[in-house]
């Protein structure tokens, strides 16, 4: 079988992996001129977070999450499975409470117990929920690793092109995120912006959320004093830089989780519009005589995995059934 996939992102990386995994012959076409640039996967935070995801996203992205991180570490170095942490000021304890209430798979930390995980933070909070089975990774090292270990098996890339610039053969899978419109009218674009900053006088080893009833936010560490502090969720579709607004709001509530970040460096801002689906939950699905994998929505390191599982069970019409969302988009169903 030959299967030509549209897009290098996550969705279309991780798909393309999974594919070769099962003997597939692969090909994949991206209009961008690099693996991953100027998409919404180069600008991502990197977590493998499905317990905390569940305070705001429905359960079955937290079930399929949930398949992750066990498939991260088959393909990708240097994944860091050290738990996530997060934090509120005394004023808003009780979005704390609610966060507790929402999720499982937590302890609640006192300031000792988190003072000997997280130095820093136990200067400043009194208590903490800790998800110890939780992970990230470098987003960017993530897709350029999937990128190297498919160049590996054989694998060609079209850089700077489009279908028409191809003889597509067999399959076609389509991940290219919002491009997807001309065939997926009902996607809408997500704004999310991030920041990266260095701040040598902070030294946090494992992802930090700070539950607030207006700006959430989450600070990722990336290593050497690198921090990317992530990340707002507009609904606008406006292209450009980050905005003033989104960089304060930010700023501030990082600087909330430790002030020393308002003395950080800024050494990179970033903004991208996520593709999502009216309900904010991803669909593998036939549309046109395409395999699409699409709406992943802030979603995509930890559901793409599942994904791309998907879509290789309905293209290679394995033993067990392919869950994907049925038409009317309400239900995961089996092909």
């Amino acid at each position: 079988m030959r299967v030509t996939i549209l897009g290098a992102g996550v969705a279309g990386l991780t798909a393309a992996t999974e594919l070769v995994a099962r003997g597939v012959d692969v090909e994949i076409v991206e209009r961008g001129a690099a693996p991953g640039a100027q998409s919404c996967s180069w600008y991502a935070g990197g977590m493998l977070a499905p317990e905390c995801e569940a305070d705001m996203a429905e359960p079955i992205v937290v079930e399929l999450g949930r398949e992750a991180l066990a498939w991260w570490q088959k393909y990708v170095p240097d994944i860091v499975q050290r738990g996530s942490i997060v934090v509120s000021t005394s004023r808003d304890r009780n979005e704390l409470k609610r966060f507790g209430a929402r999720t499982k798979c937590h302890q609640w930390l006192k300031q000792k117990e988190l003072a000997a995980l997280e130095p820093d933070l136990g200067e400043r909070f009194a208590e903490a929920l800790f998800f110890k089975d939780e992970a990230h990774m470098d987003p960017r090292a993530a897709l350029l690793a999937l990128t190297q270990h498919l160049c590996e098996q054989g694998v060609k890339f079209h850089y700077g092109a489009t279908l028409e610039d191809v003889t597509p053969g067999g399959k076609i899978i389509d991940a290219r995120g919002l491009a997807a419109r001309d065939f997926l009218p009902q996607l809408r674009g997500v704004r999310g912006e991030m920041l990266v900053v260095k701040c040598d006088d902070v030294q946090l080893s494992r992802p930090v959320r700070l539950a607030h009833p207006r700006f959430p936010v989450y600070i990722v560490p990336r290593g050497e004093g690198l921090y990317m502090i992530g990340a707002t969720q507009i609904e606008s579709e406006r292209a450009g830089g980050v905005s003033a607004k989104s960089m304060v709001d930010l700023i501030n509530a990082a600087y909330a989780v430790h002030p020393a970040f308002g003395e950080a460096e800024i050494v990179e801002t970033g903004a991208q519009l996520r593709p999502a689906f009216p309900d904010n939950l991803p669909r593998v699905n036939w549309v046109n005589d395409r395999l699409h994998i699409n709406g992943l929505f802030r979603h995509g390191y930890l559901l793409s995995p599942a994904c791309a599982r998907m879509a290789a069970d309905i293209l290679c019409r394995s033993n067990q059934p392919a869950e994907f969302m049925d038409e009317d988009h309400n239900q995961w169903a089996t092909a």
